[in-house]
């Protein structure tokens, strides 16, 4: 004989979430707008499925070892519950997005980002635009942009910090380029973001380097590295496990940190970019080292 199936009712789980948050019938009911009486009955019944959940103390209500084995599930079926419906009733996000990101970024933080947003907003066409952060500044201010992942040195900014990372110098594995006077440097473009700060260190220290191949193409780049025909500066995050960090090569200059910052195109925001920018800040969320809002 097949069992019956049985459903929990989640008034009676925000009820008495509500009395175990206030501990008190009477505070629980103002929060949730119901009666004394009423809320009193629901706990009745709930602890006529589960068993004793109160101890009455002369001011206040105390919750039983079995209330406090409830009160966690309670917590997570009432979130549950509340997603769901949220999903439920939501209307579906439509309309199209520009997002402008650098090249590095694209194949390796953007294409999970991307088709997890798709999945789960399959009517939003998106527009992926690829550009060195200084051109992707430019992009956000005339509003051919309505957001953009920008990378900077470490600091104040306009936009929304996401995350700090390591810049480091990038070498084919087991390679001896970095050995080389001058130095041959590849970088993906003249306006790439990284370049005044890796000259700047290179002019520091008194190393001198050429450039060896400047062509808009991150592939390109990563090929002549891989070709150990230069080095490169590239986010430690960013560094495919084909490549080597060289952390090694101590005649190379330590280069600064930088920050991935989010910007948006000035005035009212589209709930499929405010959808689009929370995509992009949970996924994030596990690389970064600093998650604020400069001034």
């Amino acid at each position: 004989m097949p069992m019956m199936t049985r459903n929990l009712d989640t008034a009676l789980l925000r009820t008495f979430v509500a009395v175990a948050d206030h501990a008190s019938m009477t505070a629980a009911g103002n929060a949730l707008h119901l009666t004394q009486s009423a809320v009193s009955q629901q706990i009745a019944r709930l602890e006529d499925l589960s068993g004793a959940l109160f101890l009455r103390e002369r001011r206040a209500l105390r919750l039983t070892p079995n209330g406090e084995r409830l009160l966690g599930k309670a917590r997570r079926l009432i979130a549950l519950n509340d997603d769901l419906w949220a999903d439920i009733v939501a209307e579906p996000v439509t309309g199209p997005v520009r997002l402008g990101a650098p090249y590095d970024l694209v194949g390796t933080w953007l294409t999970p980002i991307l088709k997890a947003f798709a999945e789960a907003h399959p009517k939003v066409e998106i527009e992926l635009v690829c550009l060195a952060s200084p051109d992707l500044q430019g992009a956000i201010g005339n509003g051919t942009m309505d957001l953009a992942l920008i990378e900077e040195p470490v600091g104040p900014s306009g936009g929304e910090r996401l995350l700090v990372d390591r810049l480091v110098w990038v070498g084919a594995k087991g390679g001896a380029a970095h050995l080389k006077s001058p130095l041959p440097v590849s970088l993906v473009a003249e306006t790439c973001a990284f370049r005044p700060a890796v000259l700047r260190a290179l002019e520091d220290c008194g190393l001198s380097w050429r450039t060896m191949f400047e062509s808009g193409s991150i592939d390109a780049t990563r090929a002549t590295i891989r070709a150990d025909l230069a080095v490169s500066a590239w986010l430690a995050s960013t560094v495919p496990g084909d490549l080597d960090i060289l952390t090694f090569a101590k005649t190379l200059p330590e280069l600064p940190p930088f920050s991935v910052n989010l910007y948006f195109a000035k005035g009212q925001r589209p709930r499929v970019v405010e959808e689009l920018a929370q995509q992009i800040r949970q996924s994030l969320g596990g690389h970064s080292t600093s998650a604020s809002r400069d001034a």
